[in-house]
């Protein structure tokens, strides 16, 4: 039996919650401990997002689907692996979970719930880099859940800890992460003016690699975990 969609929308808010938590409080815990090495804070934040994902899809995978994701629920929906009137809650309940997550980041470091951010990241090459990552995201969704969709948890944690490296924006590849991290001014921030140029961009690179993967391999693609 289906599990209620009340029910899977508050398992996608906690999942999306625990997963901001870790990118924002990594992310102060990595600047507090680095001494200014710009590249060992990236490292550890690159680390604690990675293991959080794997953990958190293994976990929340048979409830909801652990998208985590808007763009993720937008390509299950796009191949008939939920229903479109599922997207709205899970959206909703991903973005509202992020929000919450940033604000318990905060809380645990002792900093105010929220703070905008002010570290800039636009241009065209950010941007683009949004694409190419969520593109790549979704590649690898779709490619593993065709072939073995129990390797699915590990393959999207191993990517994101690669794309974290290979895309000038470090790949955040997720529009409830984007506009969670522009309330918080710490490492992992982002300004909210720069948020829906990146929030444009992985869409598309969502609906580009969806619609990829349904030329190349046009059995249906149909997600359990993701």
């Amino acid at each position: 039996m289906q599990i209620p969609l009340t029910k899977r929308a508050a398992a996608e808010a906690l999942a999306t919650g625990f997963l901001v938590a870790t990118v924002v409080g990594s992310g102060i815990m990595a600047e507090r401990l680095a001494g200014g090495n710009v590249a060992i804070a990236l490292l550890a934040n690159t680390l604690a997002t990675g293991a959080a994902l794997v953990a958190l899809i293994l976990n929340f995978g048979p409830i909801s689907g652990a998208h985590m994701n808007p763009v993720v629920t937008l390509a299950v929906a796009m191949e008939s692996g939920q229903p479109w009137s599922d997207v709205p809650a899970y959206a909703t309940a991903q973005i509202t979970g992020g929000i919450v997550g940033t604000a318990a980041a905060h809380a645990m470091f002792g900093m105010p719930l929220f703070s905008l951010s002010t570290h800039a990241r636009h241009g065209n090459a950010q941007v683009f880099s949004e694409f190419v990552a969520t593109f790549g995201m979704i590649s690898v969704i779709w490619g593993c859940s065709r072939s073995r969709s129990s390797a699915v948890p590990f393959a999207v944690g191993a990517y994101i800890t690669a794309a974290y490296w290979f895309t000038a924006s470090t790949s955040f590849a997720n529009p409830a992460v984007a506009i969670a991290r522009c309330l918080t001014n710490t490492f992992s921030g982002i300004r909210p003016g720069d948020v829906p140029a990146f929030i444009a961009a992985e869409i598309a690179g969502a609906v580009a690699a969806t619609l990829f993967y349904r030329w190349l391999l046009p059995n249906s693609l149909v997600v359990e975990e993701s």
